[in-house]
């Protein structure tokens, strides 16, 4: 079998307060406890895994391909809770999304400063 991203550990804060941001904004089943972990399931069976750091977080890159209907959702949630956004991920283009590839995409940050992104289209897959 070829080699499949199958889960990631993303440090966190505040385990909790982390991941339920992410599983409240894009929808997803509550985070699952496994030993010191809150685990978020997405669709294509890979998880991120939270833990609570002690000491500084390096933020990381999180980006999640969604449908058009749920790009519309998760954007409407980040608009609701008044969360800075933009097209970009160097953060030059606030309050933007973008249409690369012919799809949307938006980037925001969790309260620990890991950049996450939505896209309905993949890199490269446009004209």
């Amino acid at each position: 079998m070829p080699a499949q991203l199958n889960h990631t550990i993303v440090h966190a804060s505040d385990q909790n307060r982390s991941a339920r941001f992410l599983t409240e904004l894009l929808g997803l089943p509550d985070p699952v406890r496994y030993g010191p972990f809150l685990v978020v399931e997405v669709a294509n069976g890979v998880s991120l895994d939270y833990m609570t750091s002690q000491g500084p977080i390096t933020g990381q890159h999180y980006a999640f391909l969604v449908s058009e209907e749920e790009f519309d959702e998760i954007f409407g949630r980040i608009r609701e809770r008044g969360l800075d956004h933009w097209a970009d991920p160097f953060h030059s283009r606030p309050g933007q999304i973008n249409h690369n590839d012919g799809g949307r995409g938006v980037y925001w940050n969790d309260p620990d400063g890991h950049a996450l992104e939505i896209i309905t289209r993949p890199y490269g897959s446009g004209a």
